[in-house]
């Protein structure tokens, strides 16, 4: 699955720590899944889009 998180994140002007920390995670998580090598629980996908606002549909495309 993709996501468009990095090009989000940086368009709101938020770090991966930053980021990270809104949501309750590591910056390494946030950089795995920004890499496409970890899927995010459901919850922590709906918690990135609420931070990234944006809807999760949106911030996951299928490929």
């Amino acid at each position: 699955m993709e996501n468009k998180i990095r090009e989000r994140r940086r368009e709101l002007g938020i770090s991966q720590e930053e980021l990270a920390r809104r949501c309750g995670v590591s910056r390494q998580t946030v950089n795995a899944i920004e890499n496409n090598k970890y899927d995010p629980t459901l919850s922590l996908a709906f918690r990135l889009a609420r931070e990234l606002e944006i809807t999760v549909d949106t911030l996951f495309v299928h490929p």
